[in-house]
């Protein structure tokens, strides 16, 4: 879990994704519509990858892809960014992080 955080923690969104996911995808591109310019790490593609979807699935990310942090921290999975997204709570919690100057 080591590896995973201090990977979360090199830009203000981090997400850990998989080259052939379609929810990763509809993840990727909702930041990028919003203007926000995530570190994405393709576990798939990386060494130690499995170790990393690993990692993942102990910080509770059922399946282990995708997985969000924002600030550092572990905030969910495809469900819990859609929900901050339509209750408003993303894109405050986007610009507190540093990822969003609107």
């Amino acid at each position: 879990m080591e590896i995973v955080t201090k990977m979360a923690s090199e830009m203000p969104v981090v997400i850990f994704s998989k080259s052939s996911c379609c929810m990763c995808y509809t993840i990727k591109s909702l930041f990028s519509d919003f203007g926000v310019n995530p570190v994405i790490h393709e576990v798939d593609e990386i060494p130690r990858g499995r170790d990393i979807e690993q990692a993942l699935s102990r910080f509770g990310c059922n399946p282990s892809v995708p997985a969000i942090f924002i600030g550092g921290k572990f905030v969910g999975g495809t469900n819990e960014i859609m929900s901050l997204h339509l209750n408003r709570s993303l894109i405050p919690m986007l610009k507190e992080a540093g990822a969003l100057w609107l």
